[in-house]
């Protein structure tokens, strides 16, 4: 792997998907910029335990990932990045007729156009330092659709689109682009959700997990977020240099189906 000495940053990182692709980066070497929209002791406190775990420099910086300005604000603050995972995102369920527009307008924005202006931003330092990976977590979503989900599955797309527009302005390049699309994750706010959903369809834990939260999940078993921070550490390899402009799926075999 190349990440170690690398400068990675990774947004919506202070819990979660993100926290988890972050921590493989810092066990792998790398130097990590914790991101989030709050600026709370805990969020710099978390940044200096994983400093202190892995031996690494690990930092927090506060950015609003729906502010395309404070995007932008991120990059240039890290003062170098390397690898770049945008993994900042918020859902909402509702039907289209019925979705309020200031959420679809928010999902849009963190989801999909902080991806834009965050590798806008990041390029001329990577082309600079001669060697760049954008990595962006998209989802299942980001390749099929489920009902009520307008936004998210939009936004989704949009991502892996574009994707497949950075890998083919970089193609020359030793910089590479691309998407991961997982489907569902063991992350705390997944498993706060179970208890709720036990009482409500009044099953195990166990009959939850398989045939309600993974019923499109082959598996029947959730990703967690260090396979993610591995296929992240993967595609930062030089095994990967020739992969770019693609989709990798971590969903069990969903987008299989």
């Amino acid at each position: 792997m190349t990440v170690s000495g690398k400068t990675a940053v990774v947004t919506g990182s202070n819990s979660g998907i993100g926290l988890g692709v972050a921590r493989e980066l810092a066990r792998a070497g790398a130097n990590v910029i914790l991101n989030s929209f709050s600026d709370r002791e805990e969020d710099h406190a978390l940044a200096a335990q994983l400093a202190d775990e892995f031996g690494t420099s690990v930092r927090y910086i506060q950015a609003d990932m729906s502010d395309g300005d404070q995007c932008r604000a991120l990059i240039e603050n890290a003062g170098a990045c390397d690898i770049l995972v945008n993994n900042a995102g918020i859902q909402h369920v509702s039907p289209i007729d019925q979705f309020p527009a200031n959420k679809w307008d928010a999902i849009i924005a963190i989801n999909m156009s902080s991806a834009f202006h965050t590798t806008a931003a990041v390029l001329p330092m990577m082309r600079a330092s001669g060697w760049g990976r954008v990595v962006n977590i998209a989802s299942a979503h980001g390749l099929t659709a489920s009902p009520y989900k307008s936004a998210y599955v939009a936004a989704k797309h949009g991502v892996v689109g574009l994707t497949k527009v950075t890998a083919l302005e970089t193609a020359q390049e030793p910089i590479t682009a691309n998407a991961i699309c997982p489907g569902y994750v063991l992350t705390p706010l997944v498993e706060a959700q179970i208890p709720d959903t036990m009482k409500e369809y009044d099953m195990s834990r166990e009959d939850v997990i398989k045939n309600v939260m993974l019923q499109r999940q082959p598996s029947k078993e959730f990703a967690t977020v260090e396979q993610l921070g591995g296929t992240v550490q993967f595609l930062c390899s030089d095994a990967a240099a020739q992969i770019t402009g693609t989709t990798i799926s971590v969903d069990g075999g969903w987008t299989a189906l």
